[in-house]
């Protein structure tokens, strides 16, 4: 944890981290930008010394082992749906405080922080910050967010941020002058710092300038009542939620503290990003970041990145891509002008059926919350045929646990459960009383129905779809139908949240490689988004106002041991409440893993410089490219 209280110690470790406390021996002359020249020659921009903060973020790249860049060129990269202009965010990957590529948790746009017990956070504002239109960036930010947003019943009507509500109670937050936000609590919150550093942030500040004029405590109500009319919807709190998009990055209107800013309005084949002229990080000779001026973003179907990506049409790709594209993608590189790196990847699973525990057919609900069956479905999988047609050989056949990068890796687990034993699989089976069969050898249920497991897909990734196969061909030895139906990503998940989906299959947990740090509550049911609970996850989103509360012993467990870590005062019980943990997720396999670590294949142009060889692909932690820190990139000619 970084204290203000302790300078020399913030400033070595910055440095090996390749970050700088600026000071005036090591501040360096800051040179103007050549893209926004002409803007501030005609006075409609202050030149790069009235932009920055007075002590910007000194990135220095040679102790980064990286190469200083020079400015311009744009960057061409693809995705598939129109929303997800929103990965401008997670690349760009500015935050209050983030992890650098060792996973600490560092400062970024907050100048400093100080962490008292987990009770007590004092963040420190950089002075002379500014959002992308010019306004400051001060406490004010913070206030406006805290009072006027969180705290509005009209704008917020389930009050603050749940990652803010500890032991029921929510934090006192003061403003003692503009550079300075504080938040406390009367118990530890040891997840705050980490939550502010993740792929999808919490913003806990809001452009106030730029929103006052859409608040009824702030707005001339005249002027208020037409703009709400002009937008078409139905109040003040509307329009103001519309246009508060800083995670969604639709509204180009919206200021912003991200390397580039929106420069495109409505939807679009092709949506144009450029370089913020105020952003807050330089490197140690003065040229102000992103190196790269423009990115431009084009969404294309899900079935044509690949191709795209071939035919040079990319210059920086990792999302739309799977393994099953790297041979083509190699055959490409001298054409295309590419080459195609292989990353880690950071999920627990690559791919993992979700038996869905809150089911809402009785008799199948029953079948699926037997551990022995949940065993013999995991059993009866031959992960090693699916590692050598999928990937061959190069992931790791495994259950879902952490990676062995994680300092909570345990061989037992990631391999319980998960060798292919068909004649205990069969055993398991009988042993939970379905012995009956029908005369294609598949068994009965209780009622009398055959055991025609559904398991449902979203249908983006071949590679889902070709394990399911071989896991089909499998169960038949074990007498399960697998039914495989592919469903659009949305229509899925509101089948599994509503109870009316017997199995789904996705990745396993975001986090594969946690640390002491780092909460545990993805491993309880207080999130609908783990599949094999919406149900339970529903009800602690709630407060028990929708869903079903745990009636499960261990899944009542996980949510006792989450808590003991959010209380706890030590890396010692934290780690004591995530051993546990994963213990009884090996045990109970509330997800059937298949592999993991399986290579991502990552594009990148030849001309591009500084991207990482070797590195991880993972969302949580690291926002994809994000903590690879794409504003260092550059265009070598």
């Amino acid at each position: 944890m970084f204290k203000t209280t302790r300078p020399l110690i913030l400033a070595a470790m910055l440095a090996l981290t390749g970050m700088l406390p600026a000071t005036a021996e090591t501040f360096p002359t800051p040179q103007e930008s050549a893209f926004w020249s002409a803007e501030v020659e005609a006075g409609n921009l202050p030149p790069i010394e009235e932009r920055i903060p007075k002590e910007p973020l000194i990135v220095d790249l040679a102790a980064k082992g990286r190469e200083f860049g020079t400015q311009g060129g744009t960057l061409r990269t693809m995705v598939t749906r129109s929303k997800d202009i929103r990965q401008m965010v997670v690349y760009g990957y500015a935050r209050l405080v983030g992890f650098n590529q060792d996973y600490e948790i560092v400062p970024d746009l907050l100048a400093s922080f100080e962490n008292e017990d987990n009770r007590k956070f004092t963040l420190k504002l950089r002075e002379g910050h500014k959002w992308s239109d010019g306004s400051p960036f001060t406490s004010e930010d913070f206030r406006y967010w805290w009072e006027e947003v969180a705290n509005n019943e009209l704008l917020s009507p389930s009050g603050p941020l749940e990652f803010l509500i500890v032991e029921g109670k929510s934090p006192t937050v003061t403003f003692p002058d503009e550079t300075t936000v504080i938040f406390e609590w009367e118990d530890p919150n040891p997840d705050f710092l980490q939550t502010l550093a993740n792929a999808r942030p919490p913003f806990i500040y809001r452009p106030s300038a730029f929103l006052k004029q859409y608040h009824e405590k702030y707005a001339d109500p005249e002027e208020l009542a037409f703009l709400v009319e002009d937008a078409r919807v139905k109040s003040w709190a509307a329009l103001h939620n519309k246009l508060d998009n800083l995670y969604k990055f639709d509204n180009h209107e919206l200021p912003t503290l991200q390397p580039w800013l929106n420069a495109s309005s409505g939807k679009k084949i092709r949506h144009n990003f450029v370089r913020n002229p105020y952003y807050h990080r330089i490197d140690s000779n003065g040229v102000q970041l992103p190196y790269i001026d423009v990115v431009e973003m084009e969404i294309v179907a899900p079935g044509l990145v690949a191709a795209k990506t071939n035919a040079g049409e990319s210059d920086l790709q990792g999302r739309g891509l799977a393994f099953r594209d790297a041979s083509i993608l190699k055959k490409g590189e001298a054409q295309g002008g590419y080459k195609t790196l292989l990353w880690k990847t950071g999920v627990a699973s690559q791919v993992a059926i979700y038996p869905n525990l809150n089911f809402a057919d009785d008799v199948w609900r029953d079948v699926l919350r037997d551990v022995r069956v949940r065993r013999a479905l995991s059993l009866g999988i031959d992960r090693k045929t699916i590692n050598q047609a999928l990937y061959f050989k190069l992931a790791r056949p495994a259950a879902m646990s952490v990676l062995p990068a994680s300092p909570f890796y345990n061989e037992e687990n990631a391999e319980a459960w998960a060798q292919y034993d068909i004649d205990q699989a069969n055993a398991l089976l009988d042993e939970a009383g379905l012995t009956q069969r029908d005369k294609n050898g598949i068994r009965l249920l209780p009622d009398g129905r055959p055991m025609e497991l559904i398991i449902e897909t979203a249908g983006e990734r071949q590679e889902v779809e070709n394990a399911l196969q071989i896991v089909t061909d499998n169960w038949r030895e074990i007498g399960v139908k697998l039914v495989m139906r592919p469903l659009d990503r949305d229509i899925l998940r509101n089948r599994v949240f509503a109870g009316n989906s017997m199995a789904s299959v996705w990745f396993g947990w975001d986090d594969g490689i946690p640390q002491a740090h780092t909460s545990p509550a993805y491993l309880a049911p207080t999130d609908q988004v783990f599949l094999a609970w919406p149900k339970w996850g529903q009800y602690y989103q709630t407060k028990g106002e929708v869903g079903e509360a745990p009636d499960m012993p261990e899944a009542e467990r996980l949510m006792e041991l989450a808590h003991d870590w959010e209380i706890a005062t030590s890396d010692e019980e934290r780690t004591a409440a995530w051993t546990e943990m994963l213990k009884i997720h090996a045990d109970q396999l509330y997800a059937i893993g298949i592999l993991n670590g399986a290579p991502q294949p990552v594009v990148v142009s030849n001309r591009l410089r500084n991207v990482p060889e070797q590195a991880m692909w993972a969302w949580e932690p690291g926002a994809h490219f994000g903590i690879h820190r794409p504003d260092e990139f550059f265009f070598a000619d």
